[in-house]
C-alpha cells in the first residue's frame, strides 16, 4: 500500500506479524502500520509476551513508545496505559512487559530501525 497520501488503517483486522528473537529465543509480535520511504521512520504496534524483557540494547535511531495495553518495563522504570516514553538514538537500554501481562506499545522511530546488542549495562 502507498503511504504517500492520506490512509486509515483499522489494526484490529491486521494480523499480528510473528517476529523470532534469537537473543530471546521468543517470538515478539508486530503490526507495521507505516514506513516512510524518504526517512525510514516506523510506526507499528508492537507486542511483548509477559514477562519478556530484551535485554541491553541500543538503536541507532530514537524511539518512542506508547503503553495501550499493561505494563512497559524499562531500565528506568515501569510505565502503564497512557504513558509515552521517548529513548534517545544509542542510549543503552532494556525493555519489555512485566511478568504479570502482555504489553502492547505504538512503536515509532526517526530513522531506519536496527537492534544492536551489547553486554553493556544500562544506567537508570
Amino acid at each position: 500500500m502507498s503511504h504517500d497520501s492520506y490512509f486509515a488503517l483499522r489494526t484490529g483486522d491486521i494480523p499480528w506479524e510473528e517476529r523470532f528473537n534469537e537473543k530471546l529465543g521468543r517470538n515478539l509480535y508486530r503490526k507495521n502500520l507505516h514506513t516512510d520511504p524518504d526517512t525510514g521512520m516506523e510506526i507499528r504496534l508492537v507486542r511483548y509476551p509477559a514477562g519478556v524483557i530484551n535485554p541491553s540494547h541500543t538503536h541507532p535511531c530514537s524511539h518512542g513508545m506508547y503503553v495501550l495495553e499493561g505494563t512497559l518495563v524499562t531500565h528506568r522504570g515501569e510505565y502503564g496505559p497512557g504513558t509515552f516514553v521517548w529513548f534517545p538514538e544509542g542510549e543503552t537500554m532494556e525493555h519489555g512487559a512485566s511478568a504479570a501481562a502482555d504489553v502492547v506499545v505504538v512503536f515509532i522511530t526517526n530513522k531506519p530501525f536496527r537492534i544492536d546488542y551489547t553486554d553493556d549495562k544500562p544506567s537508570a
